[in-house]
């Protein structure tokens, strides 16, 4: 039985201040308000048990069948789903599993300039991006590390950076619907003395990565002018963007 706490609960506090002190105790006990009382308040216990009980359980019967394992895994899911309203539904859902990334911004405070990249990528080529070319924040797949290791080689291996010290901003599913990919976001000061190489990516890989050097204005308005259409890079952007307009008042 669905529950609405916008309907469970109708006594207004003059109404219960009335129920309890105004009517003398052997009335009170009979009223018919009290019964009605009683009754709707076990019912709005009964809804928050039922609410506490759908967000422990509400998904069972998971069947994972595998589609494709080719580069990554796609993978069709039936699973038994219970809806708000307390019904359990079959459903059947698609999902890529390419593993948990992360991806960093390096900033340089003194010049006011951004590390970047630019590369190709296939995806956005089938999709209205007629070069393929994307400009972004240096990302990678964790594989078998963790993030923080995981960004130290990215970075390294993307941008020619040795970074140390580096913060942890948020992670976030980037396309909840469909991929199950979690990416953790980091930010980092650079200064020259860092570079330790030219970057570019690892060729056995087949990563062909231009490194770019922007100043932060400029990265800004390309987000607005669409050169920089990149979800993770416009993320770090604007909250290194809200983080210096914080530190500046």
């Amino acid at each position: 039985m669905p529950c609405d706490f916008r309907k469970t609960f109708i006594f207004n506090e003059v109404q219960v201040s009335k129920l309890f002190v105004i009517q003398p105790i052997e009335v009170f006990m009979h009223n018919n308000w009290f019964s009605r009382f009683r009754m709707e308040t076990a019912q709005y216990l009964a809804c928050l048990k039922f609410s506490e009980d759908m967000e422990q359980e509400r998904v069972d019967n998971l069947e994972v069948e595998i589609l494709s394992d080719n580069w990554f895994t796609l993978n069709k899911v039936n699973f038994d789903f219970r809806r708000n309203d307390g019904i359990w539904e079959n459903q059947s859902r698609e999902a890529y599993d390419r593993g948990n990334g992360a991806a960093i911004l390096l900033y340089n405070l003194e010049n006011e300039t951004l590390i970047l990249t630019r590369q190709f990528r296939m995806p956005t080529f089938l999709n209205g991006n007629p070069s393929g070319m994307m400009i972004e924040v240096c990302t990678g797949l964790l594989e078998m590390d963790n993030a923080e290791d995981c960004i130290r080689r990215e970075t390294q291996e993307e941008t020619g950076y040795e970074i140390s010290n580096f913060e942890k901003v948020f992670e976030a599913y980037m396309s909840p619907g469909s991929v199950t990919e979690i990416v953790h976001f980091f930010i980092a000061e650079y200064h020259e003395e860092m570079k330790i190489g030219e970057g570019g990516g690892v060729a056995e890989e087949q990563e062909d990565i231009e490194v770019l050097e922007l100043k932060f204005s400029d990265a800004l308005k390309m987000i607005k002018s669409g050169e920089i259409k990149d979800g993770k890079s416009i993320m770090l952007l604007q909250h290194l963007h809200l983080k210096l307009l914080q530190a500046n008042r």
